[in-house]
């Protein structure tokens, strides 16, 4: 092991909704400990998944503590597949708006609140190249593992801006050339290829109460997925890695 492992020290079970929190898997990992806005506390690792963590570069000066799988497991819960690997750090600074110089294509969540959800958006957002993911303060998910996990290494590659008011952040895109474009599946126009150059803010909202009205009507347009299956909705995280691929189609 590593000159700066101490001697491990017993740790609870955590709390996902108040306790420290603990990011896992190798990609997530990995990304948060090349991500230098990211203050970093301890490194649990087996020897194996530490092996896996420095093919992929150097380790930054950190405390690291040797745990098997099974300390693991009790630390996460048996349902989180860690790779041998955890992080304790501190959340990650949200971005302001106006941290974000190049907006050329967003995603808008209005208040979704699920983690599994929110980390897949980030990931695919990475993914298409978006700017930025917008969240609210209010009635969205705080930074836990699971949202890290699912997010697949995106919650330290992309920034992930949060507002207070979501209505007053549409027209500031607006104003700065991007078209708000909301997603319903009652609506009445089709999702259609964007023409290239156009800047785009993608407003999604949460499964089952989707756009709130005052959001609803601060977007340009409203479209819906052509879907001709007997099922009309799909998971919002679904609806957003499709509403992308159709924004950036064509594009180099």
């Amino acid at each position: 092991m590593s000159k700066n492992k101490f001697p491990p020290k017993k740790r609870p079970v955590i709390d996902p909704d108040s306790g420290p929190v603990y990011l896992y898997g190798l990609h997530t990992v990995r990304a948060a400990l090349d991500n230098t806005r990211r203050k970093k506390r301890v490194l649990l690792a087996t020897p194996n998944g530490l092996n896996r963590l420095r093919e992929g570069g150097e380790l930054p000066s950190l405390r690291i503590e040797e745990k098997t799988p099974r300390d693991l497991d009790k630390l996460l819960g048996a349902d989180a597949v860690h790779q041998g690997v955890a992080l304790e750090v501190d959340p990650v600074d949200r971005y302001r708006l106006d941290d974000v110089q190049k907006l050329d294509l967003v995603i808008a969540l209005d208040q979704v609140t699920d983690p599994h959800n929110v980390g897949a958006i980030l990931r695919t957002a990475c993914a298409f190249g978006a700017d930025a993911v917008i969240t609210t303060a209010r009635y969205a998910p705080r930074e836990t593992g699971v949202l890290a996990k699912s997010a697949s290494g995106a919650l330290d590659m992309i920034p992930l801006v949060e507002v207070r008011n979501l209505g007053e952040t549409l027209e500031t895109l607006k104003d700065r050339g991007l078209l708000c474009l909301g997603f319903d599946s009652e609506a009445d126009g089709l999702l259609q290829q964007r023409p290239t150059g156009q800047k785009l803010a993608i407003v999604l909202g949460a499964e089952g109460k989707g756009l709130r009205q005052k959001t609803r009507s601060l977007c340009d347009e409203m479209v819906r997925l052509d879907m001709p299956g007997p099922i009309k909705s799909l998971n919002v995280s679904n609806a957003a890695a499709i509403a992308l691929f159709a924004a950036t189609a064509g594009r180099s």
